[in-house]
């Protein structure tokens, strides 16, 4: 009943059985199937390993942490940005504290005018920039605590060398390592 016929070495070895044709290799002996499935299981076993090594530097799969994180560390290089920049809020802040050694010039409370219009608006603007390279530098540390995908890590990198930058600008303006505070000649001082 079993007829089985065989060609040349590239063409396939039918067997009839019961009037059905089946290739050879779905027919193959139980020994010859263990012993093809070995080398197949360890080239599998090999290949999950080097991608698991692979999956370590892979992007996270989407999802919420992943989005966060990227929001995270745009947010960190935005504060970044303004910390080295300055901000809307840290101009209006010395405005305000320019129009309060103003008020106070007039009422007879200020001792130093240079001080009351021009320093302490000054160093509040670099308490405002520093608040901001502060939260900068903080965003990007969190982000950074784990892995993520890598234009996510190259932004929060950018972002915490922004801060730390602007940390350092905010630190020289209030200590008036830029520039002296303006002081009057001795020689132009009104009673001298």
């Amino acid at each position: 009943m079993g007829t089985t016929r065989t060609t040349d070495s590239t063409a396939t070895t039918e067997k009839r059985t019961d009037d059905e044709t089946v290739p050879a290799q779905a027919v193959a002996t139980e020994k010859e199937t263990d012993a093809a499935a070995v080398p197949e299981d360890a080239e599998d076993i090999e290949g999950a390993d080097q991608g698991q090594e692979l999956d370590q530097d892979a992007p996270a799969p989407p999802g919420t942490a992943g989005v966060a994180a990227g929001a995270g560390a745009v947010v960190a290089a935005g504060l970044g940005l303004a910390s080295v920049t300055g901000t809307w809020l840290g101009t209006l802040m010395a405005e305000r504290q320019t129009l309060m050694g103003q008020i106070n010039l007039q009422a007879g409370k200020a001792t130093d005018q240079i001080s009351a219009m021009y320093g302490t608006p000054w160093h509040t603007t670099a308490l405002v920039n520093g608040v901001f390279a502060v939260l900068a530098a903080l965003v990007a540390a969190v982000v950074l605590t784990r892995p993520r995908a890598t234009w996510v890590r190259a932004v929060a990198w950018g972002g915490l060398a922004l801060g730390v930058l602007g940390l350092l600008i905010s630190a020289g303006m209030y200590l008036d390592l830029f520039g002296s505070m303006p002081t009057i000649p001795k020689g132009t001082r009104p009673g001298a």
